[in-house]
């Protein structure tokens, strides 16, 4: 009987997991731990939420007295940490916003997790990071988990520091850690910052889709429900002090992931052939953007038998239906204090 924290919980990714957790493992405890800054929704756990064995808490992973009297409070076995500020544009603009969460928050988790932990024994801290700490690829290749590190922008530069530090514990304090670095997610509950929701929603409400320098930056896209259950794969039997790179084996140009998004937004929407992609508008790139990002996925494969489900077409359509239907939650999160930014287009990871 797990007690887990799961930080982050109430964002994209972590909502995710949440669900899978809470509704596959009965006798494991979880408590979502999130700030609900802009892009952390309650609205996406409705419908766990009254879950016997389901617990939300509201706190900030830098606050070091208040994560340490919450181990001391429930004495943990584990830590799935997701939380962390992820959104390339924004890291530009505030990168000590970044550096706070991503870097002190993690080591204050990590710091709780190592003076609560007394013997390591079925304890496990799980930190999901991302495949931007690697850099960027030329034309060919594939980040495997032996890539060294290379980030390019303020937020991969920062989740590459927390990966270091959760080695680190690992190495220094015997700390039995896991790390996961993923491609772009894409699915339900991702807030309308991001490439695909972003364009889905202006290509509803007939508005410009910016894309960034020629589009032709490659992202490897992997479906949000899959890396939940990677994460789960990793977490239960992943070895000790191992990394594992979660892909979707799924590579597209910006620009043709925009052209088939707009394509199935005309099939949708009733619209003719070809009218949604003359909303496509070309901007300035953004500063530092990488050219390409592709993860090896074999280690994951091989070792534990995760791979991908969804064709991407497939879980494209899914994507789009589900935003097609949820049209109030993307007015509610789009609203409010953060709707100025929102306008101002900054996408794409």
């Amino acid at each position: 009987m797990k007690k887990i924290l799961i930080t982050g919980g109430a964002g994209f990714i972590g909502c995710h997991v949440v669900k899978l957790f809470v509704e596959k493992y009965p006798t494991y405890t979880i408590f979502n731990l999130d700030a609900l800054t802009y892009a952390g929704n309650l609205e996406n756990l409705r419908d766990i939420e009254d879950a016997p064995n389901y617990h939300f808490i509201k706190g900030d992973i830098t606050d070091e007295s208040f994560i340490n009297e919450l181990f001391d409070s429930h004495q943990f076995d584990a830590v799935i940490h997701l939380a962390a500020e992820s959104h390339v544009d924004r890291s530009i603009m505030d990168p000590l916003g970044f550096v706070r969460t991503n870097v002190m928050g993690t080591a204050v988790l990590l710091n709780a997790a190592r003076r609560t932990w007394k013997h390591a024994d079925g304890k496990l801290f799980y930190h999901v990071s991302t495949d931007e700490v690697y850099g960027s690829l030329g034309e060919e290749g594939f980040f495997t988990e032996e890539t060294p590190y290379d980030p390019r922008s303020p937020y991969s530069a920062s989740k590459a520091s927390s990966d270091h530090l959760v080695s680190a514990y690992h190495h220094t304090y015997n700390l039995p850690v896991v790390v996961s670095n993923c491609s772009n997610n894409y699915g339900s509950y991702q807030f309308p910052e991001k490439l695909l929701p972003l364009m889905i929603n202006n290509i509803v409400h007939s508005k410009p889709l910016p894309v960034y320098g020629k589009g032709d930056n490659v992202r490897d896209w992997l479906w949000v429900e899959d890396h939940a259950r990677a994460i789960d794969v990793i977490f239960h039997n992943g070895r000790l002090g191992q990394t594992y790179n979660i892909g979707g084996f799924n590579e597209w140009k910006n620009i043709d992931i925009v052209h088939l998004l707009c394509s199935i937004m005309d099939q949708k929407l009733g619209r003719a052939e070809g009218e949604s992609a003359k909303l496509i508008t070309f901007v300035k790139d953004r500063a530092g953007h990488d050219k390409r990002y592709a993860i090896d996925a074999t280690k994951l494969n091989e070792e534990l038998g995760w791979k991908p489900s969804l064709q991407f077409q497939e879980g494209l359509e899914k994507t789009v239906d589900w935003y097609l239907a949820n049209t109030t939650w993307v007015e509610n999160v789009t609203s409010g204090a953060y709707k100025h930014f929102y306008e101002q287009q900054y996408v794409q990871r």
